[in-house]
């Protein structure tokens, strides 16, 4: 057996629920993010802005993607919407 690769553990794949779930989370959280990198642009000084205006353009790019992605899904704003609330009570109630 040696020199064999053994795989110690079963990878388990995620149901369509679960990824729809995932996709959402990360639209939520690349939200966030890009909102942060144009507060933070706003106060910046010198080479900041640079790293700032080049953080705010990733992250719209990340986050048009995601939402092209929704599309495909053919998830919808409501949806992402009263899934945002969950999951900011389910953070909640673990912080």
């Amino acid at each position: 057996m040696q020199g064999e690769y053994i795989k110690e553990q079963r990878i388990i794949e995620k149901n369509e629920m679960e990824k729809e779930r995932e996709l959402i989370r990360n639209i939520i959280k690349t939200r966030e993010e890009l909102k942060n990198a144009n507060r933070n642009f706003e106060f910046a000084d010198n080479d900041l802005v640079d790293y700032y205006t080049y953080q705010i353009k990733a992250d719209q790019a990340k986050l048009s993607y995601l939402i092209k992605l929704a599309k495909i899904k053919g998830l919808e704003v409501d949806m992402i919407h009263d899934l945002e609330l969950t999951f900011e009570s389910e953070e909640e109630q673990v912080g």
